[in-house]
């Protein structure tokens, strides 16, 4: 039930209708104001025409047309304030379904693209987890999503590792997670004194790897990673690898394609003579060399080059790798993979994305905006501007920064498996009797996976986090536990409603009789599709999180509320008949809201707490 945007269109035609036109914001006033929404249209039609703003204000109260839902329009000074028909909003919200934003076209995220080498640590976690929560929210917009996870099996870090097996002899048990013995072999070899004297060997590896015969060894890898990632929640659809492409020739198809533009030259004389070069000026004002070498004179490419031939084949500008399929996640579901015994993407099933965001952590920003002007001097406006990169700054862990090559890390697993450890000493700290159920460990692991997933998300990717296991596992505060406290609540209610007989979807209501204070958490619940839409505006599902705690906060205000004898005021099952049945729908409404946000965040709500 987008009211607002009625309400926006409604004042948008009368503004139309006495030659004013406006584009008009509609915003909740606050709550010292009268009125549910109002809208400050008169100021710049006034502005725009030479006219007094209360004048205007009161032609336009009296041209709207108000749409259901509205009960009174006031002109307040230069203010127009609506006031809603509280019982035919509320049950506009309960019976109709959250309409999600109508948007289309295929969105690629890459994300995770962990080194396979070692296992995930802390650190690891907000890349999967901003990744993973991002698809979720542009899936519920309507959007078609597939997420790519990069494989860089040709890396340093991988070669070290798998030397690290050869040169000391180190034999895998069968029972350690294989990621993790990995990672403790390059630990171990990063701690050597004699590793200078090792490269040669080290560069063996590597070119084993360029040629792909260690491949299976990575792979097994790839599994162990993503069985990490699996159990925080996440889910891909393709896995690309560095070899693949490589060996797929992205690189000689996008440099032809820049070959042709007027930002890129072969200079004949000074420090750049013979290299291939691009000038990003345009898209890069301010940068004190403006001058980024794809190709060095030697003919070796550079970095940048490389991503920006896999960005080129995300938007579809060319075509190039074969596809298999890998391996199914725990759905079920097939994960493909790039693979160069796999077959021809004849039905341009992969890439080909309307918008690509890449969740790379901040040391990438000045890289990923060469990728995206890559996109312009390619003439490629549209794309460049639909080139997305989600960057996030680095995780500390109670105050201590992670370092994976001096294993300095707490693992991703081990950090999941102190989460739900914790949980569970929280719960029996509680209520002794939820330890003692069937289902506790479940509840445990709902309430630990929940706690990670909501401290990578509720602070805006750009801003540091400290992760505290104190904080993250809190029933007060922004946590993840006290967002599944309050829908536990609400389920609470609409269990024992149930066990007395009541009618929980609306039978039998009188919405006339429903107070002011119902109206306030029933506008809260209808912001869903407002704040998913925002956040796929905004690329960031730090929104999201911070809706379902405001959510989780109006619920409890409404909870805890109290009449003017300091009586409880909104006990929905002692409440009158007809407004009980009202409230027991809104909870319906609310428990759903909590149930969808939570769900767009990765967070389960557990059965009991």
């Amino acid at each position: 039930m987008d009211l607002k945007a009625q309400l926006k269109q409604a004042v948008e035609t009368a503004a139309q209708q006495l030659g004013m036109p406006v584009d008009a914001a509609i915003q909740e006033t606050p709550s010292s104001k009268p009125g549910d929404y109002g809208t400050p249209a008169a100021f710049q039609m006034a502005k725009a025409a030479g006219r007094n703003p209360a004048e205007v204000a009161a032609q336009l109260a009296a041209a709207v047309v108000l749409p259901a839902g509205i009960k009174k329009v006031e002109a307040v000074g230069p203010f127009i304030n609506f006031f809603l028909d509280i019982g035919d909003f509320v049950r506009g919200v309960v019976e109709k379904p959250f309409q999600m934003p109508a948007l289309s076209g295929k969105v690629v995220i890459e994300h995770t693209s962990v080194n396979p080498n070692k296992e995930l640590h802390v650190g690891h976690l907000r890349n999967v987890v901003l990744g993973d929560s991002m698809a979720r929210i542009f899936r519920a917009a309507g959007h078609t999503v597939e997420v790519q996870n990069y494989i860089d099996d040709t890396g340093r870090q991988a070669a070290e590792s798998l030397f690290a097996i050869e040169h000391y002899h180190r034999v895998w048990d069968g029972e350690t997670k294989y990621d993790q013995w990995l990672g403790e072999g390059y630990v171990q070899l990063n701690a050597d004194p004699q590793k200078p004297e090792l490269e040669a060997g080290i560069m063996d590896i590597m070119h084993k790897l360029e040629a792909g015969v260690l491949r299976p060894l990575v792979e097994q890898t790839v599994k162990a990673q993503l069985a990490t990632c699996f159990r925080l929640g996440a889910r891909y659809d393709l896995l690309n690898w560095e070899s693949d492409v490589v060996g797929s020739g992205f690189l000689a198809q996008a440099m032809n394609i820049l070959e042709g533009s007027r930002y890129t030259s072969r200079p004949s004389e000074g420090k750049y003579a013979g290299a291939f070069i691009m000038d990003v000026s345009e898209f890069m004002p301010g940068l004190e060399e403006p001058n980024v070498v794809l190709v060095r004179s030697g003919g070796t490419a550079m970095y940048a080059a490389k991503d920006i031939g896999y960005q080129f084949w995300k938007f579809g500008l060319f075509e190039g790798m074969k596809f298999k399929p890998f391996m199914p996640d725990p759905e079920g579901r097939e994960i493909w993979t790039s693979a160069p015994d796999g077959q021809p993407d004849d039905q341009k099933r992969f890439g080909h994305a309307q918008e690509v965001i890449n969740v790379i952590d901040s040391r990438q920003d000045h890289p990923q905006t060469v990728v995206r002007s890559a996109l312009g001097v390619a003439g490629e406006t549209g794309k460049k501007e639909r080139s997305i990169h989600l960057s996030y700054a680095f995780v500390t862990l109670e105050g201590q920064t992670i370092s994976g090559r001096r294993g300095v890390v707490v693992s991703a697993d081990d950090a999941m498996d102190e989460a739900e450890k914790r949980a569970l000493a929280v719960l029996s700290d509680i209520n002794p009797e939820l330890a003692k159920r069937e289902d506790a460990a479940e509840i445990a692991r709902r309430i630990g996976i929940g706690a990670i997933r909501f401290a990578m998300l509720k602070a805006e990717p750009t801003r540091k986090i400290d992760f505290r296991w104190e904080q993250a596992l809190a029933l007060n505060g922004d946590t993840a536990p006290y967002v599944q406290y309050a829908a536990v609540r609400a389920t609470n209610i609409l269990r024992r409603a149930e066990e007395a007989g009541l009618k929980t979807d609306g039978t039998g209501a009188d919405w006339e009789s429903i107070p002011k204070i119902d109206l306030v958490l029933a506008k809260q619940v209808a912001k869903l599709p407002e704040v998913v839409a925002q956040s796929v505006r905004v690329h960031s599902p730090h929104v999201v999180a911070q809706y379902a705690l405001d959510l989780a906060t109006s619920f409890n205000a409404w909870y805890n509320a109290k009449d003017k004898q300091g009586k409880p005021a909104t006990n929905v099952l002692q409440s009158e008949v007809g407004l009980r049945e009202a409230r027991l729908a809104l909870m319906v409404r609310l428990r759903q809201a909590f149930e969808e946000t939570a769900a767009l965040i990765g967070i389960e709500i557990p059965a009991a707490m």
